[in-house]
C-alpha cells in the first residue's frame, strides 16, 4: 500500500460497492458503521459529529418547520443566508442534501473521462480523505487517479505532486481522516484555467476562524473552483442532510440540472438559514475553540503511550488519526471495552496500522486513556 507521495492510477472493479473493490479499500465504509446497532452504552469517537447536538434554540425552529410540510420547500431564504454569510452573489449558493449530494451532482456533470473518451479530462483524487468522492466519479463512470500523500511528510500537500493535466482536483480542508489544514496558498496553486478544484471543507468550522477556507474566493481563482459546505459536524444533523455548494454561477446551474427538484427538505432548510445566523456563528466559532482545547488535551494524554503516534503535529480538526503497530486488533479490544473507533484502512494511502478518534470532552478522553492503559497499550 503506497504511503510515499505518488500519483497513482485507480482500477474500476466489476462492483464499486464491493467491500475491498478500489485497490483493496471499503470507499463506502464511514464512521457510523462503527456504532450501528451497537447499543447506547458504546461511547461514540468513531463519528465525527460534535457532542450534545443539536442545541436546544435549533431543535426549536426546526419543530416549528413541520408546521410547513404540506407547503413544497422553498430553498430562497436559505439561499440568500448563505450568500451573506460567505459575501458571494446568491447564484454563487447551491443547497443540497449535504456534502455528500454535492460529491454526486458534482460526478455527473464532470464530462466523463476514460481511455475511450479522448479529451473528456483526467481526475484526481489527493488521499488519504473522505472517499465518497471517489466513489461518486467511479460510480458516475469515471477512470480516477490519486494522488496519495506521503506520512513522512504528515499528509502535507505539496501542489507539484498533481499532475498539471488533471482536469479535476479533490482535496479536503481540513482533511479527514489525517486532520491536516493545508495552507489557502497550496490550494491556490492547484487553481488554472480548464480546472476544476474541488476542496471539501466539511470540517473548516471546526476550525478557529476558519482559516485556510476558500469560500469567499470561488469566484475569483482561475479555472474553476468549487467549495463544499456541511453543517452536519458542528450542528449535529447527519440525520436531516443539509450543505451547500459555493462557486461560480454557471457552475452552480449545471449542478443544478442533475439536481431532483426540491432536494433539500423544508427542515432542513429551516436548518441552513438559521446557522447562518450571526448568533449561530458566534457559537460555532465558541464551539471550534472548544475543540482546539479539547484536541490538545486528547494529544496529551495520547502522549502518554509509546506506541501511539499521531499522523501529524499540527492536527486542526475535530479528530486524529493515531498510528499503532496492532490497530486493527486494538480497535476491537477497545469495542469489547465499550468504546467505539474508527478503523483507518479503508482510506487510501493508509493500513490496518491507523486510527481516527473524535475529539470529545476531557472525560471522555480520559476513559479512553484508562481503557488503553488497562488494554496494555505502552
Amino acid at each position: 500500500m503506497p504511503t510515499e507521495s505518488t500519483a497513482l492510477p485507480g482500477r474500476r472493479p466489476a462492483d464499486p460497492h464491493e467491500h475491498g473493490g478500489h485497490g483493496g479499500h471499503d470507499l463506502r465504509h464511514h464512521g457510523d458503521a462503527e456504532v450501528r446497532d451497537a447499543g447506547a452504552d458504546l461511547v461514540d469517537l468513531a463519528v465525527n459529529v460534535r457532542a450534545g447536538t443539536p442545541p436546544g434554540w435549533l431543535k426549536e425552529r426546526l419543530a416549528a418547520s413541520l408546521e410547513t410540510l404540506a407547503v413544497y420547500p422553498d430553498g430562497r431564504a436559505a439561499r440568500r443566508a448563505v450568500a451573506a454569510r460567505h459575501g458571494l452573489p446568491e447564484e454563487c449558493v447551491l443547497l443540497t442534501a449535504g456534502a455528500a449530494e454535492a460529491f454526486v451532482l458534482l460526478a455527473r456533470a464532470l464530462p466523463v473521462s476514460g481511455p475511450d473518451v479522448p479529451g473528456a479530462g483526467r481526475p484526481v483524487v489527493v488521499h488519504p480523505q473522505f472517499t465518497e468522492p471517489e466513489a461518486a466519479l467511479w460510480d458516475a463512470g469515471h477512470e480516477v487517479e490519486r494522488v496519495v500523500l506521503s506520512e513522512r511528510d504528515g499528509f502535507r500537500l505539496d501542489p507539484a505532486l498533481v499532475p498539471p493535466e488533471a482536469s479535476v482536483v479533490v482535496v479536503g480542508n481540513p482533511t479527514n481522516p489525517t486532520s491536516v489544514l493545508h495552507p489557502a496558498s497550496a490550494l491556490e496553486a492547484l487553481a488554472r484555467p480548464g480546472r476544476t478544484l474541488v476542496v471539501d471543507e466539511a470540517f473548516i468550522d471546526a476550525v478557529p476562524g476558519e482559516r485556510e477556507s476558500l469560500a469567499s474566493r470561488v469566484v475569483e481563482l482561475p479555472g474553476t473552483t468549487v467549495v463544499l459546505r456541511s453543517l452536519t459536524k458542528t450542528w449535529g444533523l447527519a440525520g436531516l442532510r443539509v450543505g451547500y455548494v459555493l462557486s461560480d454561477p454557471g457552475t452552480v446551474a449545471r449542478l443544478a440540472r442533475h439536481q431532483p427538484l426540491w432536494a433539500v427538505s423544508s427542515p432542513a432548510l429551516v436548518a441552513a438559514e438559521a446557522c447562518c445566523d450571526p448568533v449561530a456563528l458566534a457559537e460555532a466559532e465558541r464551539a471550534a475553540r472548544e475543540i482546539a482545547e479539547d484536541r490538545a488535551y486528547l494529544l496529551d494524554r495520547l502522549a502518554e503511550f509509546a506506541e501511539v503516534r499521531s499522523a501529524t503535529p499540527d492536527p486542526r480538526a475535530s479528530f486524529v488519526l493515531v498510528r499503532h503497530p496492532e490497530a486493527a486488533s486494538l480497535r476491537e479490544r477497545l469495542r469489547a471495552s465499550g468504546i467505539a473507533v474508527r478503523r483507518g484502512d479503508t482510506f487510501p494511502g493508509l493500513d490496518r496500522r491507523w486510527l481516527r478518534l473524535a475529539v470529545r470532552d476531557r472525560a471522555t478522553t480520559d476513559r479512553l486513556v484508562r481503557a488503553l492503559a488497562g488494554l496494555g497499550v505502552r
